[in-house]
C-alpha cells in the first residue's frame, strides 16, 4: 500500500464523498513505487473542473488550466493539481492537443499518457490501477510508450526528450520499439519551444546515467544541440586522452556534482575543440584557443535555448576558464578568489577536476588531481581563516579613506582596489591602521 500525504488523502476523500472517483496519478505513483518521496502529487478525477471547485469551496482553488480540466487546490499549504479524466484530441502542432474531451473512464485517461511507468493511478479505495503494465516495467527498468510509440511521439515531440530525461534520471533503458520510434521522430523536436527544451536538458544532464544517454542518443540530442555532432568520433590524437571529444565531455559531465550549471558546463567545456584542432609534425593533436572558442559557442547555444541570464553567463565563463592554470599557492588562490568570487572558484575546481578524471590514467592525471586537491584545500583554508580577498573583507572602506584625507570619487575606488592587491600579495596586513599608513605613505599615483 502506498502512503499518501495527509492533504492528498483528504483531497481524495472529499471527492469520493461527493460521489466522484479520484486517484493519485503519474509521476508521484511511479516515484512512490520506486521507494522515493514524490516532490509533487497530481490527482485525476471523474469530477469536472467546476465540480472539483465546488467540492473544495472555502479552500484556495486556482483555475490552472480549467480549459483542459485542471485546477489546483491548496490544502494546508500543499498545492495539489486535480485534472478531470480526459481524452486528448489531435496534435496539429506536435505539442499540445487541439482539444480535450472529458471522459468518465480512468483507463481512457491513463491511455493518453506517455510511458507505462507514468500511466498508473492509486487511491486507498481502489489500490493500484495499472492497465498497461507500468509496475512490471518499473521492476524491469524499462521505458515503454503507452500504445503505439510512433503515434505517441507524433502527438507530442517533447515526449522524446522526456524519454531521454527519464532514461538518464531513472537509469532505465528504452524498450526497443520505443527507442526506434523516438529516433525516427526526432525532427519533431524542432517544433518544441526553446524554454521547454532547455528545462528538459537541465533535468536530463543531472541524471545519474547522463553519460550513457548522451553517447547512445547523440542523434536525438543533436537536433537541439547540433554542436554535439562534430564532437562525436573526433579523435583527439593525444596520449593524455583515451576518449573522443564527445566521450570525454560526457565522462566529465557525469563526474561533476548533479547541479544544472556544473553539468551543462562540463558537457560543453570542450565544444570548441573540433573547430580548433591542429596536428603537429608528429601527428599529435592540439587545440589552441579551444576554451575561448567554446565559450563563444556556449554563449550562442544558451541564447538559442533562452537560458536565464545568470545561468548563461556562469556556464559560459566556466567553459572559458576551464583550462586556466592556478598555482597551488596561498597567494595565487587568494588572487583567484578575489578575481572570481568564492562560488565561481569552487565551481571551476569541480569542472577542472571532472575534466581531469576524463583523461587517460597515469602519472599526469595523478599529478593534476593532487593539484586540484591542494587548490580546494587552500580555498577552504582561506575561507576558514576569513582571509581578505574582497573589498567587503578589507579592514578599511571609503569612509575611512575620506576621513584620512582622500577625496571622494572614482580614484577612491582605485585606492581601495590597490590596498586589496597589497593585502592579497602580503605587502601589508589587513588592519585598519596599517592600511591607512600604507595608503598615506604611498604616492597617489603609486596606489591609484
Amino acid at each position: 500500500m502506498m502512503q499518501l500525504p495527509i492533504e492528498v488523502n483528504e483531497a481524495i476523500r472529499r471527492l469520493e464523498d461527493a460521489g466522484y472517483t479520484a486517484c493519485a496519478v503519474g509521476g508521484c505513483v511511479r516515484d512512490a513505487l520506486l521507494g522515493k518521496v514524490p516532490q509533487d502529487y497530481d490527482l485525476t478525477t471523474s469530477a469536472r473542473p467546476e465540480q472539483t471547485a465546488a467540492v473544495f469551496a472555502g479552500e484556495q482553488v486556482i483555475p490552472t488550466g480549467a480549459k483542459h480540466g485542471t485546477v489546483t487546490v491548496v490544502l494546508s499549504g500543499r498545492p495539489i493539481e486535480i485534472t478531470t479524466f480526459r481524452v486528448d484530441g489531435g496534435y496539429s502542432d506536435a505539442r499540445h492537443p487541439d482539444a480535450v474531451r472529458f471522459t468518465p473512464s480512468l483507463e481512457e485517461d491513463l491511455a493518453r499518457r506517455d510511458f507505462t511507468v507514468n500511466a498508473m493511478a492509486y487511491s486507498p479505495r481502489t489500490g493500484l490501477v495499472d492497465p498497461f503494465g507500468g509496475a512490471s516495467d518499473l521492476e524491469s527498468g524499462v521505458l515503454r510508450c503507452v500504445g503505439n510509440a510512433a503515434a505517441r511521439f507524433r502527438e507530442d515531440a517533447l515526449r522524446i526528450l522526456r524519454l531521454l530525461r527519464f532514461s538518464a534520471t531513472l537509469g532505465f533503458l528504452p524498450e526497443a520499439d520505443t527507442a526506434a520510434a523516438a529516433r525516427a521522430a526526432r525532427d519533431g523536436l524542432r517544433h518544441i519551444s526553446a524554454e521547454r527544451t532547455a528545462e528538459e536538458l537541465r533535468r536530463l544532464v543531472c541524471g545519474r546515467d547522463v553519460r550513457r544517454v548522451v553517447l547512445t542518443e547523440t542523434d536525438i540530442l543533436g537536433v537541439v544541440l547540433p554542436e554535439l555532432l562534430p564532437m562525436r568520433g573526433f579523435d583527439q590524437r593525444n596520449k593524455h586522452h583515451v576518449y573522443d571529444v564527445l566521450e570525454h565531455c560526457a565522462a566529465a559531465c557525469e563526474a561533476v556534482p548533479a547541479r544544472p550549471v556544473l553539468r551543462m558546463a562540463a558537457l560543453l567545456h570542450d565544444v570548441g575543440k573540433p573547430d580548433c584542432f591542429f596536428a603537429d609534425d608528429e601527428g599529435v593533436g592540439h587545440f589552441y584557443g579551444h576554451a575561448e572558442r567554446g565559450a563563444a559557442m556556449t554563449e550562442e547555444i544558451l541564447r538559442r535555448l533562452r537560458y536565464d541570464n545568470a545561468g548563461r553567463m556562469r556556464i559560459t565563463e566556466l567553459v572559458r576558464r576551464h583550462d586556466m592554470r592556478i598555482e597551488p599557492t596561498e597567494k595565487a588562490v587568494l588572487r583567484a578568489l578575489r578575481r572570481f568570487g568564492t562560488e565561481f572558484y569552487f565551481q571551476l575546481l569541480e569542472i577542472k577536476r571532472a575534466d581531469t578524471l576524463a583523461h587517460a590514467p597515469g602519472p599526469k592525471l595523478d599529478e593534476r588531481m593532487e593539484r586540484y586537491a591542494a587548490l580546494k584545500a587552500l580555498g577552504e583554508k582561506a575561507l576558514a581563516q576569513r582571509a581578505c580577498f574582497s573589498l567587503r573583507s578589507l579592514a578599511v572602506d571609503g569612509n575611512d579613506l575620506i576621513a584620512a584625507g582622500f577625496s571622494p570619487g572614482p580614484a577612491l575606488g582605485r585606492t581601495l582596489s590597490a590596498l586589496l592587491d597589497a593585502v592579497t600579495d602580503g605587502r601589508v596586513v589587513n588592519e585598519k591602521a596599517a592600511l591607512l599608513d600604507y595608503a598615506l605613505s604611498a604616492a597617489a599615483t603609486d596606489i591609484q
